[in-house]
């Protein structure tokens, strides 16, 4: 497992894509928002004991979110609502959540680590790309991907649901999903209940990819 390209945050942390060049057809990503940050640990965790693993991981993309245990990066930007979709922009929230938790920012794509998925989704053209979240407890899908969401949701109990349930303009799965059709799987993972034991399902859904 190699570092195959790594950025420097705003906060001076690092962004890094782990994997083995020319072995890899999924792509894995954690810590989108910085204080859903069982991604980091399920992706470092199952790459320690899986070394040779032909994934790719980014195990945290907001490590300046994740230190600050904010959802927002430091300049106040929701990453998932910064990706350059047709609907960028447009009004976002959660029912009785912070507006100012979902701002895309001043333009599309203007994150450090928006530019860093972008730029790492052209250059290795992932067939299929999982992030993990939380704490829907649901499987959560874009693009082409229902039949893959069905064998996650069989592993992991949790139900499929092709919607969140809120407009979600700017976000990774429209950009990736909707608008290039690539196969996007959103797991909304529990965070009520300690992260080791999420380490198995999560491990045979890696494992469903490492072909």
């Amino acid at each position: 497992m190699q570092t195959l390209k790594a950025v420097k945050t705003k906060l001076g942390n690092t962004i890094e894509l782990l994997g083995t060049p020319d072995k890899y057809n999924t792509l894995i990503i954690g810590v989108v928002h910085g204080d859903e940050p069982q991604g980091k640990f399920l992706t470092e965790k199952y790459l320690q004991k899986n070394p040779n693993s032909n994934l790719l991981f980014i195990p945290c993309l907001n490590p300046d979110g994740m230190k600050a245990n904010k959802r927002c990066n430091s300049n106040g930007v929701d990453i998932n609502r910064n990706f350059p979709t047709k609907n960028w922009g447009e009004n976002t929230s959660e029912a009785g959540s912070n507006p100012a938790d979902y701002y895309g920012g001043t333009s599309p794509a203007s994150e450090i680590e928006t530019k860093f998925v972008v730029d790492v989704i052209e250059k290795y053209r992932p067939k299929l790309i999982l992030t993990l979240h939380a704490p829907y407890k649901i499987v959560n899908y874009d693009g082409p991907a229902e039949d893959i969401a069905q064998k996650i949701s069989a592993i992991i109990k949790y139900p499929v649901e092709p919607s969140i349930g809120y407009p979600t303009p700017g976000s990774f799965g429209t950009w990736a999903g909707v608008e290039r059709n690539i196969p996007i799987i959103t797991l909304e993972l529990d965070e009520k209940i300690p992260v080791e034991n999420l380490f198995q399902p999560v491990s045979e859904i890696f494992d469903l990819f490492s072909v």
